[in-house]
C-alpha cells in the first residue's frame, strides 16, 4: 500500500529556521538546522535502501506559495501566501510503500523525533492512504 506521510508546519516555523524567532517558534542556529537536515537525511536514506521510499520532498514557505480559487461568479481568484486563516501548511512530505499502516506509524513516529532548538515544539505528521488508480483505502 503506498501512504503520503505529511509534516505540517506554519509561516512562523519557517521564519524560526532563518533565525527570526516567534513566540511559540525558537530560533534555529545554523547547528540546529545542520541536524535536522542530517536527521531526515538519515531517514531517507534508510528508507531508499528498504525500498519503501517513492519520493521525499520539503516544501517552500507559505509565504512563496499561490492560492487558486473561483469566485462565486467562477471568476479566478489569486491570492499570494501566507495566509492568515490557515494556520498549519504541509511543510513537506514522504511517499512511501509500506506492508502496513504499522510500519507507517513506526516511520512517521521516527520523523518526530526529529531534534530542533530548545522549546521547538515538534509539528504534526499526518498519514493519509493512497489509494491503487480505481480502488479505495
Amino acid at each position: 500500500m503506498k501512504y503520503l506521510v505529511m509534516v505540517q508546519g506554519s509561516q512562523a516555523d519557517y521564519e524560526a529556521m532563518a533565525g527570526k524567532p516567534s513566540e511559540n517558534s525558537p530560533a534555529w542556529s545554523e547547528k540546529e538546522l545542520q541536524a535536522m537536515y542530517a536527521y531526515m537525511g538519515e531517514i531517507n536514506n534508510d528508507l531508499a535502501e528498504t525500498g519503501e521510499l517513492i519520493d521525499a520532498q520539503g516544501l517552500t514557505e507559505p509565504a512563496q506559495a499561490r492560492f487558486v480559487s473561483k469566485d462565486k461568479d467562477g471568476r479566478p481568484v489569486i491570492t499570494d501566501g501566507p495566509y492568515g486563516e490557515t494556520k498549519e501548511v504541509l511543510a513537506g512530505y514522504w511517499l512511501l510503500e509500506c506492508e502496513s499502516l504499522e510500519r507507517v506509524t513506526e516511520i512517521a513516529l521516527r520523523v518526530t523525533e526529529c531534534p530542533g532548538p530548545e522549546g521547538f515544539v515538534e509539528p504534526p505528521v499526518v498519514i493519509r492512504a493512497v489509494p491503487e488508480a480505481g480502488g479505495e483505502c
